[in-house]
């Protein structure tokens, strides 16, 4: 037999109809089950396999039984997890996961989706890059439904699965300052990345709240690796009036400044990450759980595929301030309040 076995060739093979052959490898109940049996072992013998995209040409109004995963950076440990935990809903629902990474880049991310809308995905879990997500509305005009984790997506009203970064941030800013501190530093990612600029929010919030002035030369944005976090820990930690406390928006940043951060300098990082407990001091952090994240988001997803027609919502996830030692370094103002 010469190129791709055919139904007609298992039929053949099988002594039987193409058409039963088709409710055989359809999962239609209407075959004896010793003529399902000759089939199937035809289907092994011949290395038959269904064309999925013919298929879902021939049957336009079914679902395709696949879901698009378009995540920040599939590498990173943080949408590793999301990316493992979306799949094993989608999974118990009988749906394939696509995945895919933006690295934050929206031409990416755009030829990302297309890719996936293309294939006729019954819906999208997005972790938005930055800039404006109008392009996705004819994607959900069409009927992909679209669930937003992590990161809200400016321009497209969508469910979204997010934890209060704002909130976060500002908790663990006060937490500082009831230590003993009044000059915290800041080391933040992208401030065009909807989460980042949230918690730089949060940080900002806070220090107003207590009455103390948000000074520019102990904020470092756009920091994009642990290289270039150490290197601003290195810069803000040799000036004339250097932090006393440093907050990192996330964890590579967080990494990368406790590579080069001297004792006696209070620190907290946002999210949590496998050696915080380990080092000396431990590392205080903000934690938030990236399952429940993302199996909120595929619940929430899978709900939609199948009717739910309710407005858009944002559902809020748990963060916790986990005390580990570093974020408790007293500063110069310990015991003495404000």
């Amino acid at each position: 037999m010469a190129g791709r076995p055919t139904m007609k060739d298992v039929a053949a093979e099988a002594g039987v109809s193409a058409m039963t052959v088709s409710r055989v490898v359809n999962g239609e109940g209407s075959v004896a089950p010793r003529t399902a049996a000759r089939v199937e072992a035809a289907v092994r013998k011949l290395g038959y396999q269904r064309d999925e995209l013919a298929r879902q040409l021939r049957r336009a109004d079914q679902p395709s039984r696949t879901i698009g995963l378009l995540v920040d950076n599939v590498a990173d440990p943080f949408m590793a997890a999301v990316a493992s935990a979306a799949e094993d809903v989608a999974r118990r629902r009988g749906s394939v996961v696509l995945i895919g990474s933006s690295r934050a880049d929206p031409r990416r991310e755009r030829e990302v989706v297309a890719a996936f809308t293309a294939r006729r995905v019954d819906g999208l879990i997005l972790t938005p890059a930055a800039g404006s997500h109008r392009f996705l509305r004819p994607a959900q005009a069409q009927g992909t439904k679209i669930v937003c984790v992590d990161r809200a997506a400016p321009g497209l009203e969508a469910d979204t699965v997010v934890v209060d970064n704002r909130a976060a941030v500002e908790e663990a800013v006060r937490h500082l300052i009831a230590h003993g501190h009044r000059r915290i530093g800041y080391l933040g990612g992208r401030q065009d990345i909807w989460t980042n600029g949230e918690r730089h929010r949060g940080y900002r919030a806070a220090l107003r709240a207590a009455g103390i002035a948000s000074d520019p030369g102990l904020i470092r944005h756009g920091l994009r690796s642990a290289p270039s976090a150490a290197e601003a820990v290195t810069a803000l930690l040799a000036a004339a009036e250097p932090p006393t406390a440093l907050l990192a928006d996330n964890e590579n940043l967080a990494l990368g400044a406790l590579t080069v951060l001297p004792p006696g300098i209070a620190f907290v990082a946002f999210d949590d990450f496998p050696l915080a407990e380990r080092l000396t001091p431990p590392v205080t952090v903000i934690a938030q759980d990236p399952v429940a994240l993302a199996t909120t988001a595929a619940h929430v997803l899978f709900a939609r595929i199948h009717g739910d027609t309710s407005p858009p919502r944002t559902v809020v996830m748990p963060t916790e301030l986990i005390r580990r030692g570093s974020g408790e370094v007293p500063g110069p103002f310990a015991g003495q309040g404000l």
